[in-house]
């Protein structure tokens, strides 16, 4: 039964060897998600994850890759002795084995669901996760926040990410699985599946730390919860 679970951002920003001279200005959204998933790691070297990708259903694990397709070959494992390589593993994955390699994790097994699925099997799928003692979800808020908006502004977008903050910051998980898929997708808000996989995770949860950035124009929630 899962006894953790950190909900981090996947930009590509991250990852300082991507974003060159702008690595300062992106320095917040690293330490914060740096600091969830040692928050993790404190508590079990092998992890669960789940991230949003259209190529989903789908489990990675066990596989070496890198961020080439992103300009720099910075490589990435999903555990530590991986000699297989999969040089197509989509944005989520990459991040999650950055992330596992950063903070010197064992071992992590990405699970991709699709950014249209239903709630309901999203929850069934947070249910049946429920084996491992670590969860890391991965996926982020709208991109359509003020005048650095991805596309365009919307003004749905800050009321929508801070419903989520507030769920995320209350361990409320009634109100993630409230969310509503529809609203998501014209925000673009592709977290939504992986927060309400979370959400359909057993337990009685307690919010142990959160956070909500938009700095860049996108939405991006942390927070570590503990049984």
């Amino acid at each position: 039964m899962f006894s953790r679970l950190a909900v981090v951002p996947h930009p590509p920003l991250l990852v300082p060897e991507l974003v060159s001279g702008a690595a300062p200005e992106t320095e917040p959204v690293r330490a914060e998600t740096l600091a969830a998933a040692r928050a993790l790691a404190s508590h079990s070297a092998d992890w669960v994850a789940v991230g949003v990708d259209p190529s989903g259903p789908r489990e990675v694990a066990d596989v070496a890759g890198g961020f080439t397709g992103f300009g720099v070959d910075v490589p990435v494992a999903l555990s530590e002795g991986a000699t297989a390589v999969d040089d197509d593993l989509p944005l989520p994955a990459l991040v999650a084995g950055w992330l596992r390699g950063r903070v010197g994790a064992r071992s992590v097994r990405v699970h991709l669901v699709p950014p249209d699925l239903p709630p309901d099997e999203c929850a069934a799928l947070g249910a049946r996760l429920a084996g491992a003692p670590a969860l890391l979800v991965l996926g982020d808020g709208s991109p359509r926040h003020g005048e650095l908006a991805v596309g365009r502004s919307d003004e749905r977008a800050g009321p929508f990410d801070e419903a989520v903050h507030r769920a995320l910051a209350a361990a409320d998980v009634d109100a993630l699985r409230a969310l509503d898929p529809g609203l998501a997708a014209e925000l673009g808000a592709q977290g939504r599946a992986a927060w309400q996989v979370a959400a359909g995770v057993p337990g009685a949860w307690r919010c142990a730390r959160s956070a909500f950035r938009a700095p860049f124009g996108v939405g991006y929630h942390w927070a570590v919860w503990e049984a």
